[in-house]
């Protein structure tokens, strides 16, 4: 991989400050209009994010018009950007003012995970407001920990880390995520798991997702049955006529020790509650980029 300079680390670090600083100062309701700004900026900066958009939508709604895709897409658009006034001012946000940006429903099934004893995994994916989800958890429950991917750019990363651990939770790095996260649910404690993204085949196996066959990291149903944690679907949903999300847990998914039934399972699960939200999935990330041998590529 060729080697990033310093420079343009620099920029985009910048870069983000300002966008950062920007959503976090001005009133709220500029804010969010400045973030659909910027959100159409990205959109129209980096067109081939909207390609692949509609190329999985192509591939997964099929019977969808063209109108409604591209109102799926432009959905997306404002999703990144409500996202993005959220984290801005996640300095912001306490326990006495979080609930004007989330609420709870389904509570109950992640206290019944902690009174198992064996902690709780959430099985999450990039739906509403991820960011905001284990952050909001970490100041209206308890800190938590998340498993990230580090960023590219290591003054972003360290920035967004600084961003995500505000609330007092804990990031887990992937390359070291097996022993920490077992670490964590070993002491009854939360880890949350981003599950919907494409791996290789060298990580993953393939499940239906959408009614295609989707390469996925059977780390997360490996880790469950042999830790015994409480499995919870979870997501922070935008709700329009409050103006604020849901966190919204759903009932725990038993996990019975076969590895690719389980990920199947838990792929069902998010793919339903993609289909009852479909414009607040994050479509521009290329999920059937790998493929079964001797399949051709579904990407150009």
């Amino acid at each position: 991989m060729q080697r990033r300079s310093a420079f343009r680390n620099y920029v985009e670090y910048a870069l983000a400050r300002l966008i950062l600083a920007s959503l976090a100062w001005t009133p709220l309701g500029f804010a969010r209009r400045l973030a659909g700004f910027y959100a159409a900026l990205l959109d129209h900066a980096v067109p081939r994010l909207r390609r692949i958009a509609l190329r999985n939508l192509e591939l997964a709604l099929p019977e969808l018009t063209a109108a409604e895709r591209k109102r799926i897409i432009d959905g997306v658009f404002a999703s990144i950007g409500r996202l993005l006034v959220a984290l801005a001012r996640f300095p912001r946000l306490t326990r006495d003012n979080i609930g004007q940006w989330i609420r709870y429903e389904g509570f109950e099934y992640f206290q019944e995970g902690l009174r198992r004893g064996k902690g709780v995994l959430f099985a999450t994916a990039h739906l509403g407001n991820w960011e905001l989800s284990a952050f909001a958890h970490g100041l209206m429950a308890a800190p938590m920990h998340i498993v990230v991917r580090p960023l590219d750019n290591p003054k972003l990363d360290a920035l967004l880390e600084r961003l995500r651990t505000l609330g007092g939770n804990r990031v887990i790095a992937k390359k070291d995520f097996a022993r920490g996260i077992l670490r964590a649910l070993a002491n009854n404690e939360a880890v949350g798991i981003l599950i919907d993204q494409n791996t290789s085949l060298e990580e993953g196996a393939f499940v239906d997702f959408f009614g295609l066959p989707a390469c996925t990291n059977l780390g997360f149903a490996k880790i469950a049955a042999r830790s015994q944690a409480t499995v919870i679907p979870g997501f922070a949903l935008w709700t329009e006529d409050e103006g604020r999300y849901v966190l919204r847990f759903y009932p725990p998914v038993e996990m019975t020790g076969d590895p690719i039934a389980d990920t199947q399972r838990l792929q069902k699960i998010v793919e339903e509650v993609i289909r009852r939200y479909p414009d607040q999935w994050l479509w521009i990330h290329r999920r059937w980029r790998t493929r079964p041998p001797g399949q051709a590529p579904l990407y150009e």
